[in-house]
């Protein structure tokens, strides 16, 4: 009776232990879903070998903490929604004024320049807002500029004479296709993205730099404010990134993708 007993609780012992992966995944087993539109060298094709810098920063730092990073290309109004709904756990590029609401590191992984690209030929300049006026702008739906840009573009977006705005996975391409045709005299973009996007797409040349607004965008990896495990992810990410900065990881990343060191 005794060894029946035994024989029993070690096979409830057993079983115990063939259910806990299932009843408590360990941490490895966590994966963080991060998303956004593509914004090369910020975040570019997945599955290259270079599938971005925040996407190669996110990897390693969670990696570290033996969380998986999945990331998905989603066009970006799309990719705030979710985010914002809790159905991804991250938007990659943000700005404070892209999604106030949702979690940001202290640190900045980024800056944004936000400069304006004209046909070769183009004699304009930009020189502050005042400088827009007689100018059809083009701009991407729900990207953040800057607070004043923003702001223009949020007044100025149903005439189409002054600013036209595009949406979807391709709304870089129309921005310089209509620069280049002549339907707009002007588009703003960071400056990073854009000298990537004209060397990769054999374009360099076809748009040139009019001017950049000041002061430059931070730009984070903001995390869901839907989501209880945010606060932490943030903490693990901010960690992270104070440890790649000081140990010079961070600045040999840029160069690898051709970008100066931070200050």
């Amino acid at each position: 009776m005794g060894k029946g007993r035994g024989w029993l609780k070690r096979r409830w012992q057993l079983l115990a232990l063939l259910a806990a992966p299932v009843l408590f995944p360990s941490a490895r087993a966590e994966t963080l879903v991060i998303a956004g539109d593509i914004w090369c060298p910020i975040n570019c094709q997945p599955g290259s070998s270079r599938p971005g810098i925040f996407v190669e920063l996110a990897r390693e730092i969670f990696g570290e903490a033996g969380i998986d990073v999945e990331y998905r290309v989603v066009n970006w109004a799309r990719a705030v929604h979710d985010t914002r709904g809790g159905r991804l756990d991250a938007l990659i590029g943000a700005g404070l004024q892209d999604a106030p609401d949702f979690i940001f590191t202290p640190t900045a992984p980024g800056v944004s320049r936000m400069c304006f690209y004209v046909a070769p030929g183009s004699q304009w300049r930009y020189r502050g807002l005042e400088s827009l006026a007689g100018v059809r702008l083009g701009s991407i739906n729900s990207y953040s500029y800057g607070q004043e840009l923003d702001t223009y573009i949020r007044i100025q977006r149903d005439d189409p004479a002054r600013v036209q705005v595009v949406s979807g996975d391709q709304a870089l391409d129309m921005n310089v296709e209509k620069v280049v045709l002549g339907r707009i005299d002007a588009t703003i973009e960071n400056a990073w993205v854009m000298d990537a996007y004209l060397a990769n797409s054999g374009q360099r040349g076809k748009l040139v730099k009019a001017g950049c607004r000041t002061p430059d965008v931070p730009i984070y990896l903001a995390f869901s404010p839907a989501l209880e495990a945010s606060v932490h992810h943030a903490a693990v990410f901010e960690a992270g990134l104070k440890r790649l900065r000081e140990s010079g990881r961070m600045n040999a990343l840029l160069q690898r993708y051709g970008l100066p060191p931070l200050d």
